[in-house]
């Protein structure tokens, strides 16, 4: 049924030297390929926009293999089945899956995983319910094992993982929950929404000067989304003992940044640094969306979105993560 439909993706054009801009990227109409057995055609609604993206526009090694040149960028989407050879999924399903960045996918129905949207809105599948949610309950449960007591320094606080890892780590017990945005609005939304006591500013300068006054005691978990400087200033501050999970390092994704040049505190606080990639956490994934649907229903989880629409506005979407314009999730509302 579908050998006339046409649809448009997105394709990688050019590899950036440094931030990418609109000519990294090319919009372009494609016939729609047929369907084979065990495959769903979606219809895709919503596309997620997250800061690994930008990794895979390089053409180096990484966690997932780096975009091809001329070929569609990948990654979630959600959207309805409106054509299945697949007798487990029926048309009219909503579908998680991984080959977005295009108006329609034909998704193997072993790639494609199948949403409760009585539960949530689509979108939420994204975010908060789906991997960016795991991340930052991964990170907490798992890598630092946070604990009653504990202070929790997090950075990219107002972000899709932030904005989630704030308000879990309040669940989990921590004493103290400290976060770092950039600018005034941001901050403000730290404590007011998103569940943290004390908020940075790191575009006002001395980052270190401000964790310092936000916890004099010490931090006892830092959840690492920035790298940098931000983790420079949290190695300093963090406790004999103390956990990092080394999530991201978006200050550094354009252009090269300097390595924190006190790694030796690793030693002499006998600290543990641990990189994580959550794709090695989808185990946990029943267990921590039952924890989220009572926490949201309870009203102990606030999320939000930055949206944008159209499918031609992604490449302006991802732009805008990596500098840090979103507040929450970004999601393009196809």
């Amino acid at each position: 049924m579908n050998d006339q439909l046409t649809g448009q993706e997105i394709r990688l054009a050019a590899r950036p030297a440094g931030e990418p801009g609109p000519e990294h990227f090319e919009l372009a109409t494609v016939p729609v390929p047929e369907l084979k057995d065990g495959q769903v055609l979606v219809r895709n609604t919503w596309i997620s926009v997250d800061p690994y993206m930008r990794g895979r526009m390089d053409d180096e090694p990484g966690a997932l293999p780096p975009f091809e040149l001329g070929k569609v960028m990948d990654g979630s989407a959600i959207g309805e089945v409106i054509a299945s050879r697949a007798p487990a999924i029926p048309v009219g399903a909503t579908v998680n899956h991984f080959l977005g960045w295009r108006e329609y996918s034909v998704v193997d129905a072993a790639a494609a995983i199948v949403e409760d949207v009585t539960l949530a809105p689509a979108e939420a599948y994204l975010g908060v319910l789906g991997t960016t949610g795991l991340t930052a309950y991964a990170a907490l449960t798992d890598v630092t094992g946070v604990k009653e007591g504990d202070v929790v320094f997090v950075s990219a606080a107002a972000g899709a993982v932030g904005s989630v890892a704030g308000q879990i780590a309040r669940q989990l017990g921590a004493a103290k929950v400290i976060g770092s945005a950039g600018g005034p609005l941001k901050t403000k939304k730290l404590l007011a929404d998103f569940g943290y006591d004390a908020a940075l500013d790191y575009k006002a300068g001395d980052l270190a000067g401000q964790l310092e006054a936000a916890a004099p005691d010490g931090i006892d978990v830092y959840l690492d989304n920035v790298g940098g400087s931000h983790l420079q200033a949290a190695l300093d501050r963090l406790n004999p003992g103390g956990r990092v999970a080394l999530i991201g390092a978006v200050s550094g994704y354009n252009t090269p940044m300097p390595p924190a040049d006190n790694l030796v505190q690793a030693v002499y606080k006998s600290l543990s640094l641990r990189g994580m990639q959550v794709a090695n956490y989808f185990p946990l994934f029943p267990e921590y969306v039952g924890h989220a649907l009572g926490w949201i229903a309870a009203g102990r989880l606030h999320t939000e979105q930055t949206v944008v629409d159209g499918l031609d506005q992604a490449p302006a979407a991802l732009i805008g993560v990596l500098r840090g314009e979103n507040t929450g999730k970004m999601l393009v509302r196809l």
